[in-house]
């Protein structure tokens, strides 16, 4: 009963209609319908395979026609392979190569040095980390005077200037002259972290920096070796240096 409700009650709907081609786009022409599509699709894979009847009927027109894919190509369990070509790379090939990536290298450290001589020009390696931390030693003569001591009024500054290991002008100077740089402890936070960004930076590429001249060292002990037939390694080549090798060499008599 159940099935008859439901065929009844569709009797009553309203029929399926596809959406038709806005008026603002009646100038694109008619909109396409599901069954335009299949239209399409199906002309689309009809002209495919046609192209590639034509194709395998031109490649099986001469038996005799040579095309390269006859000797990079083998059949193996019925499936056509495609050979990989081999590498075929001379002595003299590998120098010239040890010798272009050596110069390579070393162009790039040499970016690399010059990048962190900027660094350190414009940071001057104030309060960076790892620093040893400078130290002001002050000395009393009574127990009372050091209880009684003030860094502030000792060193004639402000006790917000304290903290600071550079730039730390006197009360005279703040009086003749206004407080030069930013003062809001929001920007100043901001301004540490920023500087903090640029030891980062500075510290990855001094790291890069080192690893680019071990890399450029392990390169140009490969290269020698090329030309070195006795050779005794003495000590195995480590992350922080290169190999190092002893070398034979014959006495002509």
């Amino acid at each position: 009963m159940s099935a008859a409700f439901r065929k009844a009650a569709k009797s009553g709907q309203r029929p399926h209609r596809e959406r038709a081609q806005p008026a603002a786009r009646k100038k694109l022409g008619l909109l396409e319908k599901k069954k335009d599509y299949r239209l399409r699709a199906a002309d689309y894979h009809k002209k495919q395979n046609a192209l590639r009847a034509l194709q395998k009927k031109a490649l099986d027109k001469n038996p005799d026609e040579f095309y390269f894919k006859m000797i990079r190509a083998e059949l193996q369990d019925g499936v056509h392979i495609i050979k990989q070509p081999k590498d075929e790379v001379t002595p003299e090939q590998v120098k010239l190569m040890r010798t272009q990536d050596i110069k390579y290298v070393e162009m790039k450290r040499v970016a690399e040095a010059k990048k962190i001589e900027r660094l350190k020009s414009e940071l001057h390696l104030l309060d960076a980390e790892g620093k040893n931390p400078n130290k002001h030693m002050f000395f009393f003569d009574t127990k009372k005077e050091v209880q009684e001591f003030d860094i502030a009024t000792h060193l004639d500054t402000v006790p917000e200037l304290v903290d600071r290991v550079y730039n730390r002008p006197t009360v005279a100077t703040l009086q003749k002259e206004t407080l030069k740089g930013a003062t809001d402890p929001a920007h100043l936070k901001k301004l540490a972290q920023q500087r903090k960004n640029q030891y980062d930076l500075l510290k990855q590429r001094i790291e890069r920096e080192k690893a680019m001249f071990v890399i450029a060292q392990k390169i140009q002990t490969r290269k020698d070796l090329l030309d070195k037939a006795h050779k005794v390694k003495v000590k195995k080549e480590t992350t922080n240096g290169p190999a190092i090798y002893k070398f034979k060499f014959q006495r002509k008599r």
